[in-house]
C-alpha cells in the first residue's frame, strides 16, 4: 500500500523532480517506509512506500523492469502474485514483491495483464520504448487514482492535496459537483470537487501517449455478473458463497507484517473473522473501538466473537468526549469532503498505534448481499408500482399532506417518490440517498433549476449496459456499489486509514465472490432475515445473538454535539461559507438555525457536511 504520483507532458515544465519531490512529500503519510522517483525527458513518477509484502530495499519504487523498459508506480495489493508469478516464470524476477510481479505481467500481456490481477490497485507504468504511459485502477475501487489534463501534460495521484501541491493545477471549486455534493454528501466520479480534476472510474485503464488520452471500461458489476448460480439449489449456493467467502478472507491474509481485523460484533466484521480463524496459521489478531457509554457501545457483541473464534482481542475503549478531541485531526486527514469519515479516522488510529499495519474490515457485505433497508424498501415500492399511475394533482396533494402531517425525513422522501417522474429503479434508487431535497438546493444555490442529477445519470447507465437482466436485488446491488460505497465508503476508508499509514483489505469485495453473487436469483438473496444468503452460508460461524441483534453502526452523539461542545466550531463554519458566495447566504443560516430549533427535517448529517465543506475549502486553500 502506497501513495503514489505522476507527470507526462511536452517537456515544457521546469525541474520536474522538484515538482515531483513537492507531490510526494504532500502524501508522506501514505507510505512512510521509502521513497522514490523516476525522472526522463517530459515523464517523472514518485511513490511512497508501505511496506506490506518483500520488506527489504528490493521493493524500492519506482521499479524498473529487468530489462529497463519498463517504470512502474504502484498503489495497492495482487493477492494473487504468487500463482501468477508461476506462470511467468521465463522473467528474471529480483524480488518477492507483487510489484515486480504487475510488471512482468505487463511485459507479458500487455494492458491486458489486469484481467489476471485479484486485488486492489492503481498503477501506471510507462514504457520507454513506446513512449507510453499505461494507468489502471481496481475493478470495485479500492484504490483511488486522480488526474488532471491540460492542454500538454497530465498530472496524476493518489490524493488531491498532491496535485494541488504540484502547482499544476489552479485551486478552484467545482460548481457542478458542488451541487452532487449537497444531494449526497459526496462527489460522484469521475467528476471531484475541483475543477479540472477527474477520477478514474473503478475498472477502467487510460492510455497516453503522444498527447493523446484514451480510457477505456475493463470491467464492471452488471457486464460481468456470473450466470452459474441461475440452476442451482440452495444448498449448493450456500456451499459456493462460502467457498468463495473463504478463499476471499485467506488471499488477504498474505502479509509480512503484523495484521488483524477490524471486529464490530456485527454480521459482515464477524464472518471476515470467523474465516480467518479457519485458515489463519496464527492465532487472529482483533480490535473493537468501544465506548465507556453503554448506548454507543457495541463491545459485548465483539468479545463474544472473540472468544469463539479464540482471538487475540483488544479492546480500545473510549469515552465520547476522547472522540471528540480527534475530530479536528479528522477533519484536517480529509482529501476530499466527505459528510463520512471521522469514525474509520479513529478506528484507524488506535489500530495503527497496537502495532498493526494491515487489517481486515467487513465493508461491503451490505452491498453484495443486501444488508441495508434499501434493499427491502425498493422491492416493496416495485411490488406497488402501480400506485404511481395515479394523477400526477392527486399525487402532489398527497405528498403534501403527508408532509404536514408528519414532518420529517421520511415523509419528505415519500412526497419526492410520489412526485418522481417513474417508479423504476433509475428515479426511486437517488432518492433513497439523497441527503437535501432539490427544491432545497435551488434554494441554496439560488437557481429556479437543480442541476443534473449524477446518481441517477449512474443508476441510468447501469441499466443500459446490464438491459435490465440482472436480478432486481443485484440491480440495487449495483446501484449502491456505484454510488454510496465507492465514493463515500471506499473513498473515506483510503483516506482515513492511510492518514494513519494502516493498510485496510476487504474481502467482501472480492471480485470473483461479487460476480457469482451478483447472479444469484432474488427468491434466494431477499433479506427477511438480516442478509439472508450469507448468513446461511456462513450459518456454522454466526451465535444467534449475532445474527438477531439490533444493527447499530458506528453510533456517536452527533446532534447534541453540534448543538454543544462544537456549536462555536460549527457556527464559525457556517459562517465562512455564507460568506463565500457560492450558495446563499440567507439559506445557509436558515439551515442552521432550523437544526438549531430542532425541526425534525433538518437531521444534524444535513448541516455537518456543510461545515465538512467549508473546512475542506479552507484547508486546502480553494477559491
Amino acid at each position: 500500500m502506497c501513495g503514489i504520483n505522476g507527470i507526462i507532458g511536452s517537456g515544457s515544465i521546469s525541474g520536474l523532480q522538484q515538482v515531483m519531490a513537492k507531490m510526494n512529500k504532500a502524501i508522506a503519510h501514505r507510505g512512510p517506509d521509502d521513497s522514490g522517483i523516476f525522472e526522463e525527458h517530459g515523464i517523472a513518477l514518485g511513490q511512497n512506500r508501505l511496506s506490506i509484502i518483500d520488506l527489504s530495499a528490493a521493493g524500492h519504487q519506482p521499479m524498473i523492469s529487468a530489462d529497463g523498459n519498463e517504470v512502474l508506480v504502484f498503489n495497492g495489493e495482487i493477492y494473487n502474485y504468487r500463482e501468477l508469478r508461476s506462470e511467468l516464470y521465463a522473467y528474471p524476477f529480483a524480488t518477492q514483491t507483487d510489484s515486480e510481479v504487475i510488471l512482468a505481467a505487463f511485459k507479458q500481456w500487455g494492458g491486458g495483464c489486469v484481467h489476471r490481477l485479484k486485488g486492489m490497485f492503481a498503477f501506471a507504468i510507462w514504457d520507454k520504448q513506446k513512449q507510453e504511459l499505461f494507468v489502471a485502477r481496481d475493478r470495485l475501487g479500492i484504490k483511488p487514482l486522480y488526474y488532471h489534463r491540460s492542454a500538454d501534460t497530465l498530472i496524476f495521484s493518489s490524493e488531491i492535496r498532491s496535485l494541488l501541491k504540484s502547482g499544476l493545477v489552479q485551486k478552484k471549486i467545482n460548481k457542478i459537483a458542488l451541487s452532487d455534493y449537497l444531494r449526497y454528501q459526496t462527489v460522484h466520479a469521475p467528476a471531484t470537487m475541483v475543477e479540472g480534476v477527474s477520477m478514474l472510474l473503478p475498472g477502467h485503464t487510460m492510455t497516453i501517449k503522444a498527447g493523446k488520452v484514451a480510457i477505456q471500461r475493463y470491467w464492471s458489476p452488471e457486464e460481468n455478473a456470473s450466470a452459474e448460480a441461475q440452476d442451482k439449489d440452495y444448498g449448493q449456493i450456500k456451499k459456493d458463497v462460502k467457498e468463495l467467502l473463504a478463499k476471499a478472507v485467506e488471499r488477504r491474509l498474505v502479509a509480512d507484517v503484523p495484521f488483524g481485523a477490524f471486529l464490530s460484533g456485527g454480521i459482515d466484521s464477524s464472518v471476515v473473522v470467523g474465516l480467518m480463524s479457519e485458515v489463519a496459521v496464527k492465532q487472529v489478531k482483533t480490535f473493537a473501538v468501544t465506548f465507556e457509554e453503554e448506548a454507543f457501545s457495541e463491545a459485548k457483541y465483539a468479545a463474544a466473537i472473540a472468544r469463539k473464534f479464540n482471538t487475540d482481542h483488544t479492546e480500545i475503549k473510549l469515552r465520547s468526549d476522547d472522540f471528540l478531541e480527534l475530530i479536528p485531526s479528522a477533519l484536517k486527514a480529509m482529501d476530499h469532503p466527505s459528510g463520512d469519515g471521522p469514525n474509520t479516522y479513529v478506528v484507524s488510529k488506535v489500530t495503527k498505534e497496537a502495532g498493526i499495519t494491515m487489517a481486515l474490515s467487513g465493508l461491503g457485505g451490505d452491498e453484495v448481499f443486501g444488508g441495508y433497508d434499501v434493499f427491502r424498501r425498493l422491492t416493496t415500492l416495485k411490488q406497488y408500482a402501480w400506485l404511481n399511475l395515479m394523477p400526477k394533482p392527486l399525487k402532489r396533494v398527497a405528498g403534501k399532506s403527508l408532509v404536514k402531517l408528519r414532518p420529517g425525513v421520511a415523509s419528505s422522501k415519500m412526497q419526492q417518490l410520489l412526485n418522481a417522474a417513474s417508479w423504476n429503479l433509475e428515479h426511486t434508487y437517488p432518492i433513497t440517498r439523497q441527503i437535501l431535497s432539490d427544491s432545497l438546493i435551488k434554494e441554496l444555490l439560488d437557481n429556479d433549476q437543480a442541476p443534473q442529477d449524477a446518481v441517477q445519470q449512474i443508476v441510468h447507465e447501469s441499466q443500459e449496459r446490464q438491459g435490465r437482466s440482472l436480478p432486481f436485488l443485484s440491480q440495487i446491488s449495483v446501484a449502491e456499489m456505484q454510488t454510496y460505497m465507492q465514493n463515500t465508503l471506499l473513498r473515506d476508508t483510503d483516506q482515513m486509514s492511510m492518514a494513519h499509514a494502516l493498510e485496510v483489505r476487504v474481502p467482501f469485495l472480492d471480485h470473483d465472490l461479487v460476480e457469482y453473487v451478483f447472479g444469484v436469483p432474488d427468491q434466494y438473496k431477499y433479506p427477511s432475515t438480516p442478509k439472508k444468503l450469507l448468513v446461511d452460508a456462513v450459518s456454522d460461524l454466526l451465535p444467534s445473538e449475532i445474527v438477531n441483534r439490533p444493527k447499530m453502526g458506528f453510533t456517536l452523539p452527533w446532534k447534541e454535539w453540534l448543538r454543544t461542545d462544537l456549536r462555536g466550531f460549527c457556527e464559525q463554519k457556517i459562517n465562512n461559507l455564507a460568506r463565500r458566495g457560492i450558495l446563499s447566504a440567507v439559506e445557509v443560516h436558515k439551515l442552521w438555525q432550523s437544526f438549531l430549533q430542532l425541526d425534525p427535517s433538518v437531521t444534524w448529517s444535513r448541516v455537518w457536511y456543510l461545515i465538512v465543506l467549508e473546512n475542506w475549502l479552507e484547508e486546502n486553500g480553494i477559491e
